[in-house]
């Protein structure tokens, strides 16, 4: 399951230092707007300590971790969804992606040029969602004109489609993103019409708010969104130094619980895979039945599927390994219809 997840924000607000922390990758991090033209792409895995105790236990080869696709995009400013800035470009970029991580400054530095020269978080916030509300608007209102056509030639499923749009836009024209919208996605051309619109605001957010005092209290605006604080410069610094000297020093990373709650902001969770080969982490959607996990290893698996054995990997590891957790009665048999769990160890029987 290939997973993007882009970086957005206003210029020189520390967009690129993250990405650089987050994949340790050198990229173009200048004092000025606009240095990142092309976005800057880098995969990184996602932290999973069980992923180590099992491969400890089956005494696996190779440890095969969930990874993420992060995308560095350039700064959007005021006016990016008429084209300012290069803004269609980001725009279509942003599209690309699955969910947005919107890097937000927090932190005083007079050595650091802000874009509109005053240090704002609500402000920079409310620019950036506006910009992207304004697009999605506009790809609302000509999608609306064909589904009203439709709707008016008795289309099936154009009546359910149009009030879909009618909400979504009834959002945005008040300013609120659309993933805010109140929608029953249960018919299936409800969920067709959101997919086609691609819409940049449907897509979840995780607010990354750059402070130099991860204690610092925010507004109760900023407090309320789906968030982390980040010390970006911190995380640069600490690129350049061993455990032992940062643990000396008394600091301590926060990439981790970035990546981790980006990952479930897209509503994914991990099963697990161990032996001798191989000790692997699946990804896939919540509430994912059996033989559909099972396609995350092979499409096969979901017409061939006949059951799983599935423990929780802390039970396994109690167990010891496979063959005594079967021994002892901790293996459970599933069927097609069991909902795979987070942190499932699961072999398939085909």
């Amino acid at each position: 399951m290939s997973l993007k997840i882009g970086i957005v924000g206003l210029p020189n607000v520390g967009k690129s230092t993250l990405f650089k922390a987050l994949t340790k990758n050198p990229v173009d991090i200048q004092n000025y707007p606009f240095c990142t033209i092309e976005p800057n792409v880098g995969i990184v895995k996602v932290p999973d300590i069980r992923l180590e105790k099992l491969a400890e236990m089956s005494h696996s080869a190779k440890i095969i971790p969930t990874v993420i696709e992060f995308v560095d995009i350039a700064g959007l400013v005021k006016g990016a969804s008429t084209g300012e800035g290069l803004g269609n470009k980001f725009l279509a970029t942003i599209r690309e992606v699955d969910s947005i991580v919107q890097v937000v400054r927090v932190f005083q530095n007079d050595k650091i040029i802000h874009v509109h020269n005053i240090i704002d978080p609500e402000n920079d916030i409310e620019i950036i969602n506006a910009e992207l509300i304004i697009a999605d608007l506009e790809t609302v209102k000509k999608v609306r004109t064909r589904i009203e056509k439709d709707a008016r030639g008795n289309k099936k499923g154009a009546d359910i489609q149009l009030t879909v749009l009618q909400k979504i836009q009834k959002n945005l024209e008040e300013g609120r993103l659309a993933n805010e919208t109140n929608l029953d996605l249960s018919e299936e051309n409800a969920e067709i019409i959101v997919r086609e619109l691609s819409l940049l605001t449907m897509k979840p957010f995780l607010y990354a708010f750059n402070t130099d005092n991860i204690s610092q209290k925010l507004s109760p605006v900023l407090e309320n969104k789906n968030h982390i604080k980040l010390d970006i410069k911190i995380e640069e610094e600490l690129l350049e130094m061993s455990e032992d000297e940062a643990n000396e020093l008394g600091i301590k990373s926060n990439l981790d619980e970035l990546i981790i709650k980006a990952y479930e902001i897209l509503g994914l969770i991990t099963f697990l895979t161990t032996g001798t080969d191989e000790t692997r982490a699946w990804t896939i959607r919540k509430n994912s039945t059996a033989p559909i996990a099972g396609t995350a290893i092979h499409n096969d698996f979901k017409d061939k599927f006949i059951r799983a054995e599935v423990i929780q990997w802390d039970e396994l590891l109690k167990a010891g390994s496979w063959a005594k957790a079967r021994e002892i009665g901790k293996l459970r048999t599933e069927g097609k219809e069991y909902i795979v769990n987070d942190g499932d160890v699961i072999e398939f029987k085909i």
